[in-house]
């Protein structure tokens, strides 16, 4: 993804290094291999290659050239690299010399030269003088380029050799030195004045904006400013004023022209008007630009500082815009008396240097103290800094900023006593600290941002008991005064729990309190006393309410008099108590209201806002209108009556009864030493027993949740007409309304057609209506874009030949016909079925007619053929007689059809031989040769003897063929050239058909499958994929979508991609590199996709792999251009999750908007000829500037950018790593493609005398350099261009390193919309057709709002790997779509989740960008985009018409990987600002869906683990004490039925029913139900519910692990292809924390429980809770050895156990990796210890008390014990401890000092040592009788206590290293990892043993693919058998 930390840049540095030198000596030099201090001399290295072959001599000279300038730049080498280079340079110059001047033709190099310059002068520079189109204008710019440095070259060998220079030289270069400095690389829009007449140039509007820009009358310009050219517009004289870069006005200056075109076309789309921009669409654009900026000022209650039409380009400074407000009104300054000037600017980079440099220093430098330790409250984050622009505060800054300003200050360790004045250090009171929010690790978080849900949850909890407990039970008793009066009492704990609110919100906020402003502290301060005040006003009129008072009011009573009751004061406080939340339910009512409030700025209204919640400038007014609040409102009330009705009468009121019986038995006999024998009421037993329901009570919303928005969603989903054409059947049936579905989706509406009807009848309903055979240009439209659809297919391989053929449409639609021509997959076999029904028909004519009619296509496809039948006859018969009889026959049986009589006139019995004679003649038709004329004549007698003998048997027409025979009935001989025989004479029939054209072989290919292609093509196409898009995209133009427009009046977008180091492109040797098993990616590939192979054979002609493999070894050998490789790469690439695969996919959009503008273009002959013959004639085509093609790409240039943020391109490319050489194949392959990347360049220092080089970055953009022509035979070096490199002020990571690159390259996009597009994601012709369609979403209405982001849905491609995969892709795809579709409407709580997302650019652009990156707090960047969205007014919607692909992670250490970075992810959501603030902001029911569905959702799932916990330690508590035993008889101990319905719950999210029910759905809505429950059985089947299970444990362990200390990562998790067996250790280092140690005290508990329980152990329920609780462990304990790949193959086993002893035993130490051995990984595994504060270790210390409890318990119920129940007996078994831990001690003490010297000694002591402890034993058990079972309760009694000990130790590990006991903690870990490690592998090894365990495993991993037949044993065991049959031979 992108840069994560500092490691990465050292790497990359020695890989620079190593790599430059290594590639320097090759024999072609690569001008890319250039050290960064050199790169000036790059462009004469590409020269140099260039000519090359033209003339080596002076490729030499420049080369030589290179060398010199290469010494001048750094003579003493000091650059990074430079050594090395200059050596291999000079080698390479020291080898060439000699073999050049060999061939040298003039007496000089001097005039070598000269002739050159000249001759490429008149060769590339005359040539293309006048050049009009794009391609011919790069090459120019390349030619000019060249020309310079040839130039520059030839000077310098003058001056060596003292030459002058020839004059027409000089007056050439003259010429050529102007056009460079105009000639520029340009991105979209050639600027200068010679590319006027290019098509983009030619565009009205686009010239309107840049006329408009240049009306630069009456500007003030600078006393020295040198006016170079006459196209000057204002941003020049902006950059003059303030010192912007010129490559940062240039890119927006482009910006600007593109963004006021588009929207002036799309307000006003009038195509032919004077170029004059309009005001209007200049409004619009200003407004859009600076809405932000407005309600900043007035939030500020500052005046702004815009005037209209000039727009300054800085929201910070207020004072930039007043300053240019001064300067344009001609302001004189008071101080000087001179025109006012900008307080920075003039020279160049000014601004750079003054303005942006000193606020990015404060920012790298918070961000280098993020990297020391993970506490987000020391150091300030992008949020904290952009935050303090959001107070009064920021003006403090001044203008010119203040060096001293309290922003730049830095907290006091940074300073490192910077003395003032007085010897103190300065700074550290002055450090800002923390901004309106601090980030502190705390569980509290979760209670803090949605107080009000968990205050509700409690408050119902309490009047449930109260109701419960009081009176009989029912809900009804509330009503019973007493019940009631009771009841009443959860003011009272409202009122507390108010007041935890308010303290934990001064605690938390504590370190923001220097920044915050008094009226904020003194409402914290009021908060709190107020709430305290009510704690104590309600407790005491409670008290005073009742007669005689229950206990607790008559000890409140009891402190004060004790005078009578008066229950109105109670009443009374409640009232008042209550008065602010009736008002804010009245607001609830009408959201409007609320809204105008939070958003005014009057001083009355902010005062009565000030108390509910402090005044911020985002988050207000986000409420949604009252429909939409109406519709979540339900949904919640539903859910919330649903869940307090279960909880009450399944959980809490069954429990009741049970716990007053407990709370009446006494218990005097206790099983362990009681500290507390004369307890009342066994709290303890309640509490066990009640805790974990209680639990269940918070968690189980959760399961309501999934269970209402699994229904919801199905039933939305189905209302927007999902699912609907879902197989290639239902496709059929509806295709007779697809054309019109095309036409009145994707085309735009002619001005005459009438809009779409809305409402509930158009959502029931949406047919379009059939496209008449006479509409021809619909018909036409339909056909273009349905065969690009299909053809894409066949590029992709997904299809074959055969199927593209029967899928086509015609292109050219034959006007002949009159009848539309459906594609032949529908009409197959229809004819055969047809002649064989009429034959058989007996002269029925109706019935036939009926029968043929009956099926429509059988009706088109007889009557297409017939007509083509007729037109092709018609067309090969010339000669007059023939034309004669031919028509007579056409005539006559036209005839009889209108008669409807024909079949009674004709036989029909004899038309399938007519038939077979007509499909003879197409076959000679299709191959056209000359010496089948004879043949082809005797046919056409054969087919008129049939006609005329058989099926006419009339009189007439043998009269008609006798006379023109000639034959006058008298015999004798006529003389041969008199005999005339028809159709026989030289121009009776006209073949071969000479020209052939494109029309006309696909009308008789066509027919030629009409006719035979016997058997039905219900299978085409064959391909899954092909067919589930086919569908998809089918179905979704019945769904409701806005119309399209046409591509000019479209929204303008853009797509960015971040990419990082992942794959590009698979080189040959990736793919055929074979892994320990022998299998390579193409085996692999070929294994899982068969079909789309033998397609890809086909398509490059070859009959099978053999053929293949022998192509590719003769271009081995002939060293030509590899095209066979390139296309075997790419079939690969396109199956993996490469870069390629993104970038073909997002190209797409491009081609789909070629193809749309020409329809939208095209003349009605134009569209009749169709867009294939344009593409066809685009090389003719492109040469005339205003042809259709040229203004077809130019329009799409306008509308569409792809910009990929390769963020080491620069480094990737100057290493020479294969990387770069692959994005520039991107590059070339689509020209239109841009790449931005961050370039670090080394600068010698100019100022310093110490020759040091800074390094400098640049945030570059390029495209590809053209060659410099198509179709010369050189060898052209692919080449990149930079358009625009602009100068930062420093690194550009220094957050989360994909945020920030998504960050750095967003300057560089254009238009309204942006997509972002993640590196694994795909794209699909027929989904970018619909594209304009969507981004008309931005105009549609969707509440109260516009959308700023539009929601797509995605599909998860990677599922047919394995059923891992198969069970992710599953649950991503529900999610993605039922889970985001209910989000988005009713909820309104969608954010933004994945990538394909479409987002207002300008919106966000304005508002912070699109992704947050902040180190740590911001790891699961997107989602914060969307909270931003949404706190800034934005506004989320989900559209289902439109899909993107994307890919998923298919191994389990994967998928774990990639859960871990999103649990984290959600640990520091909970913690963050943007959940507090929606959390708070929100009203209460959509605060409800906010949380269940962020963090809500993980911190349910770590409350369903903490029951299982709960749970079991309750057990324990009352088996080891004795309790249960005592209680044995009562009913909450024997049968708890609310206690199982709870852990039934539990379970329930365990196995993953969360997950499977909306999965069922969307399935069952998509696919059908049938399909969804056969899913649901196989999944189970393939243990679905183990990955569930396991997965479970990943979410809660680090989401916890998070929440408490920190510790949150990016990790990579791959994107390869999985079916490698991973390791034992490396197993075990994953999940030995999250789930091994847990199952491992899981079951440690569980054990226990099973062998002192004496619970009921015959009921069914008790079996179930148990089985569950195992289930869990089992999983936790073995899921990963499950889901290994040939987990169970024994010689694998042998393996990694010899690996798991060699790393367990390896030592650790410095530089010493995590994977190579146990100390380092154990040590890095405490590293979260390290930053997490003193409550962090206290909590750790907390946790780890629980082990002590076994041995507590444990000690007495040993037999040794005698029954003693003394404290004694607990502290003797620590001496135990201590005196083993002793023992081992000096042990290892021992064995460091007299190992050496003494050796026998310390064998004779361990020895004496082992006596001892046998003989204890022996004693032990022959004196007190120690048994079996004591042995094994002392294991689990001492070896928690064990690990206890062995946490505390790490929590406190600097007090243990100074005490020195660190050695002895590590070598008692190690012991217990390595009896960890055995009791994991133990079962294991045990299974491998038997061979069908390893069979049934990989049946079950690899299901997906059996079921397709597919050889997975064989990819699994590889090409070993093979091999090794190979060795015997």
């Amino acid at each position: 993804m992108s840069s994560r930390g500092g490691s990465d840049q050292q790497s990359q540095r020695r890989i620079t290094r190593t790599q430059t030198a290594g590639n320097l000596g090759e024999s072609i030099f690569d001008s890319e291999v250039v050290p960064s201090s050199l790169v000036e001399i790059a462009p004469i290295l590409r020269v140099a290659n260039e000519i090359e072959s033209d003339n080596p001599r002076v490729a030499y000279l420049c080369r030589f050239y290179a060398f010199e300038k290469a010494h001048r730049l750094d003579p003493t080498s000091s650059g990074r690299g430079v050594r090395q280079f200059k050596t291999a340079l000079l080698q390479r110059l020291e080898r060439e010399n000699d073999p050049t001047l060999m061939g040298r033709v003039k007496k000089s190099d001097a005039r070598e030269m000269q002739s050159f310059y000249q001759h490429y002068y008149k060769k590339y520079i005359q040539a293309l003088q006048n050049a009009a189109d794009k391609a011919d204008r790069a090459r120019l710019t390349k030619a000019y380029q060249t020309a310079n440095v040839l130039f520059e070259v030839l000077k310098a060998v003058n001056m060596t050799q003292s030459v002058e220079v020839d004059p027409q030289i000089l007056e050439a270069h003259d010429k050529v030195a102007k056009k460079t400095e105009i000639y520029v690389p340009y991105n979209i829009l050639p600027l200068d004045p010679d590319s006027a007449n290019q098509a983009i140039m030619r565009y009205p509007e686009i010239q309107a904006a840049v006329l408009a820009l240049r009306n630069t009358r009456g500007l003030p310009w600078p006393k020295d400013y040198k006016k170079k050219k006459d196209d000057e517009d204002i941003l020049d004289w902006l950059q003059a004023m303030f010192g912007f870069q010129k490559d940062n006005v240039a890119n927006q200056r482009e910006h600007l022209i593109l963004l006021l075109a588009n929207v002036h076309i799309r307000q006003f789309p009038k195509p032919d008007q004077q170029p004059k921009l309009d005001d209007r669409a200049l409004t619009e654009v200003m407004k859009k630009l600076f809405k932000n900026y407005r309600k900043w000022c007035k939030y500020l209650d500052r005046q702004s500082s815009l005037c209209a039409g000039y727009q300054p380009f800085n929201r910070k400074c207020n004072n930039m815009a007043f300053e240019l407000y001064g300067m344009l009104a001609g302001n004189v300054s008071p101080m000087t008396g001179e025109n006012v000037k900008p307080a920075y600017g003039g020279e160049e980079e000014a601004f750079l240097r003054k303005v942006v440099s000193p606020i990015y220093e404060v920012i790298a430098k918070e961000a280098e103290r993020s990297k020391r330790g993970s506490k987000h409250s020391q150091w300030r984050n992008y949020d904290d800094l952009n935050e303090y622009f959001w107070s009064v505060d920021c003006f403090r800054l001044g203008w010119p900023m203040r060096a001293d300003a309290d922003f730049f200050c830095l907290p006091f360790d940074q300073l490192q006593f910077v003395k003032n004045g007085d010897n103190r250090p300065a700074g550290k009171e002055r450090w800002m600290g923390k901004i309106n929010f601090v980030e502190i690790r705390s569980f509290w978080h979760v209670f803090r941002s949605f107080d009000r849900m968990w205050s509700f949850f409690i408050l119902c909890l309490q009047v449930m008991i109260i109701v419960a407990w009081n009176g009989s039970g029912q809900p009804s008793s509330i009503f019973n005064s007493d019940v009631f009066k009771k009841s009443l009492t959860v003011f009272i704990t409202a009122a507390i729990l108010k007041l935890g609110q308010a303290v934990l919100d001064v605690i938390l906020s504590w370190k923001a309190r220097r920044s915050m402003s008094s009226h904020v502290k003194l409402r914290y301060i009021l908060k709190v006393v107020s709430a305290a005040a009510w704690v104590i006003v309600l407790p005491v009129t409670y008290a005073y309410s009742w007669d005689n008072p229950p206990g607790f009011a008559q000890t409140i009573k009891s402190w004060f008099s004790q005078s009578s009751s008066s229950p109105s004061l109670f009443i009374l406080a409640v009232v008042v108590y209550l008065s602010p939340n009736m008002l804010a339910a009245i607001l609830f009512l009408f959201p409007f209201i609320r809204r105008f409030l939070e958003r005014s700025n009057y001083r009355i209204v902010m005062l009565m806002m000030w108390w509910s919640q402090p005044r911020l400038y985002v988050g207000r007014g986000m409420h949604e209108s009252t429909f939409s609040l109406f519709k979540y409102t339900m949904f919640w009330v539903l859910l919330i009556i649903t869940k307090l009705a279960f909880s009450y009468y399944v959980e809490i009121k069954p429990l009741v009864g049970p716990t007053k019986a407990i709370m009446n038995v006494k218990i005097r006999n206790f099983q362990w030493h009681e500290f507390f024998p004369r307890a009342k009421d066994n709290l303890g037993v309640v509490i066990a027993l009640w805790a974990p329901i209680i639990l269940v009570y918070f968690m189980d919303t959760q399961i309501w949740y999934a269970i209402f928005s699994t229904l919801f969603g199905g039933i939305y989903g189905a209302f927007r007409r999902l699912g609907e054409i879902r197989t290639l059947g239902m496709l059929r049936s509806r295709f007779q309304s697809l054309p019109g579905a095309f036409n009145a989706c994707l085309i735009p509406l002619e001005k005459t057609e009438q809009t779409k009807k809305k409402g509930l009848k158009a959502t029931l309903s949406r047919n379009f209506a059939e496209i008449s055979p006479n509409k021809e240009k619909e018909a036409a439209r339909f056909a273009q874009l349905w065969n690009k659809i299909i053809t894409s297919f066949r590029e992709e391989d997904l299809i074959n030949n055969r199927e593209m053929g029967l899928l086509l449409v015609p292109y050219w639609a034959d006007r002949d016909l009159d009848l539309i021509q459906w594609p032949p997959f529908l009409l197959a076999s229809k004819i055969p079925i047809a002649l064989d029904m009429a034959k058989d028909s007996n002269g029925k004519d109706r019935e036939l007619k009926k029968r043929i009619q009956t099926d429509n296509y059988m009706y088109c496809a007889v009557r297409e053929c017939y007509a083509s039948f007729r037109n092709i006859i018609k067309f090969l018969v010339q000669g007059a007689r023939e034309k004669e009889v031919i028509d007579y026959i056409f005539s006559e049986v036209d005839r009889h059809i209108e008669a409807g009589d024909l079949i009674t006139e004709y036989r029909m019995s004899a038309l399938p031989g007519l038939s077979e004679h007509f499909v003879k003649l197409i076959k000679y038709l299709l191959d056209n040769k000359q010496e089948d004329r004879d043949q082809v004549v005797i046919l056409f007698q054969d087919m008129l003897e049939v006609m005329t003998r058989d099926i006419m048997m009339e009189d007439h027409i043998s009269s008609l063929v006798d006379s023109i025979h000639g034959g006058s009935g008298h015999e004798g001989m006529t003389p041969l050239d008199q005999q005339y025989q028809l159709f026989a004479s030289s121009g009776a029939i006209k073949f071969p058909i000479h020209p052939v054209t494109e029309a006309w072989k696909e009308k008789i290919n066509r027919l030629d499958l009409l006719l035979t292609v016997k058997e039905s093509a219900m299978d085409v196409p064959s391909n899954l994929d092909a067919r589930r898009r086919i569908s998809f995209f089918s179905n979704s133009l019945f769904m409701n979508m806005p119309t399209a427009p046409k591509v000019r009046n479209m929204f303008s977008f853009s797509v960015l991609t971040p990419y990082y180091t992942e794959d590009v492109l698979f080189s040959l040797h990736d793919l055929e590199v074979e892994n320990e098993d022998g299998v390579s990616i193409l085996f692999y590939l070929q294994k899982i996709f068969p079909d789309e192979w033998s397609n890809f054979l086909e398509r490059v002609k070859c009959r099978n792999e053999e053929e293949f493999r022998m192509k590719l070894q003769k271009e081995e050998e002939l060293k030509g251009p590899k095209e066979l490789e390139e296309e075997l790469r790419l079939w690969a690439s396109y199956r993996g999750q490469t870069l390629t695969k993104t970038v073909r996919g997002m190209m797409y959009y491009r081609k789909a908007l070629e193809l749309q503008a020409f329809l939208d273009m095209a003349h009605d002959e134009d569209l009749m000829e169709g867009y294939k013959a344009v593409e066809l004639n685009m090389e003719d085509n492109s040469k005339g500037e205003r042809s259709l093609w040229a203004q077809c790409q130019a329009v799409t240039d306008m509308k569409f950018t792809y910009v990929v943020s390769c963020q080491q391109y620069g480094i990737h490319k100057r290493s020479g790593d294969t990387r770069a050489q692959d994005i520039l194949k991107l590059l070339t392959t689509y020209p239109s493609l841009r790449v931005a990347y961050v370039d670090e360049v080394e600068e010698p220092s100019k100022e310093r005398p110490k020759k040091i080089n800074q390094k400098v970055y640049y945030s570059a953009l390029v495209k590809a350099a053209l060659p410099k022509s198509s179709n010369s035979s050189d060898p052209v070096q692919i080449l990149d261009q930079v358009i625009y490199k602009i100068k930062l002020p420093g690194p550009a990571i220094l957050g989360e390193g994909k945020p920030e690159n998504q960050n750095h390259a967003i300057i560089f996009t254009r238009g309204e919309g942006l997509q972002t597009i993640d590196m694994n994601q795909d794209n699909y012709m027929e989904e970018a057709l619909k594209m304009r369609n969507l981004l008309q979403e931005f105009l549609e209405e969707h509440g109260v709002r516009p959308p700023t982001i539009l929601g797509l849905r995605e599909h998860i491609f990677t599922g047919s790997v394995s059923s891992l995969a198969w069970f992710m892709s599953n649950q991503e795809t529900s999610f993605v779509t039922i889970g985001q579709r209910l989000l988005a409407n009713p909820l309104k709580v969608r954010f933004h989740y994945g990538h394909p997302d479409v987002f207002d650019r300008l919106f966000h652009l304005t508002r912070g960008g699109v992704s947050k990156a902040s180190k740590n707090i911001n790891l699961s960047e997107d989602i914060f985009g969307g909270f931003n969205s949404t706190l800034r007014e934005g506004n989320v919607t989900h559209h289902e018409y439109i899909q993107v692909g994307k890919g998923r992670d298919v191994g389990l250490n994967q998928i774990s990987m990639f859960e871990a970075k999103i649990a984290n992810g959600n640990g520091e959501q909970t913690l963050s600002r943007d959940i507090y603030r929606l959390g708070h902001r929100f009203d209460f029911f959509r605060m409800l869906s906010c949380y269940f569905t962020t963090v809500g959702f993980y911190f349910s799932t770590l409350i369903t683990v903490l029951t299982v916990y709960v749970f079991l330690y309750g057990r324990l508590y009352l088996v080891l004490s004795g309790l249960e035993e005592g209680l044995i008889t009562q009913k909450a101990i024997r049968d708890n039925k609310p206690l199982q319905v709870a852990l039934a719950s539990q379970s329930f999210v365990q196995i993953g029913f969360l997950m499977a029910l909306p999965m069922l759905m969307e399935i069952g809505l998509e696919r059908g139900f049938r399909t969804a429950l056969s899913d649901f059985i196989l999944m189970q089947l393939q243990l679905a519910p183990v990955f569930f299970t396991f997965s479970l444990g990943t979410k809660t362990h680090y989401y916890g692990r998070t929440l408490l200390h920190g510790g949150a990562k990016y990790r990579p998790t791959g994107r390869g292809f999985v079916v490698f067996h991973a390791k034992f250790a490396e197993n075990y280092r994953l999940y030995s924390r999250s789930h091994f140690v847990k199952g491992m005290e899981m079951m440690l508990l569980l054990l226990v429980y099973q062998i002192f329980g004496h619970s009921y152990r015959g009921s069914v329920a008790y079996i179930f809770i148990t089985v569950s609780m195992w289930f869990m462990v089992g999983t936790w304990l073995f899921a990963p050895f499950l889901f290994n790949p040939s987990g169970f193959e024994w010689q694998k086993i042998v393996d990694d156990w010899t690996d798991w002893n060699k790393w367990i035993s390896n030592r650790g130490g410095i530089g010493v990796p995590p994977e190579k051995s146990w100390e380092s990984w154990w040590e890095e595994e405490q590293e979260h210890l390290k930053y997490s504060g003193k409550r962090g270790t206290i909590a750790e210390i907390v946790l780890a008390l629980r082990f002590f409890i076994y041995q507590y318990g444990l000690v007495y119920h040993l037999h040794i014990a005698e029954k003693t129940k003394s404290f004694l007996v607990y502290g003797i078994s620590w001496l135990v401890i201590f005196l083993i831990l002793f023992v081992m001690k000096t042990v290892s003490v021992g064995r460091r000092r007299f190992s050496a010297n003494f050796q026998l000694m310390f064998r004779l002591i361990k020895g004496l040592i082992f006596l001892t402890f046998v003989s204890i034993l022996v004693t032990l058990i022959a004196l007190p009788h120690m048994t079996v079972q004591d042995i094994i309760v002392c294991i689990l009694a001492f070896m928690p206590t064990g690990w206890g000990l062995l946490l505390i130790a790490q929590a406190c590990k600097p007090m243990v290293h100074q005490a020195g006991f660190w050695g002895s903690v590590r070598t008692l870990a190690r012991g217990y990892e390595v009896v960890m490690g055995l009791l994991l592998f133990t079962p294991v090894a045990f299974l491998a043993w038997f061979p069908f365990v390893s069979e049934f495993q990989t049946r079950m991993l690899f299901n997906q693919a059996f079921s397709r037949g597919l050889q997975i044993s064989r990819i699994l065991g590889g090409q070993r058998k093979d091999r090794a049959s190979r060795n015997k031979e």
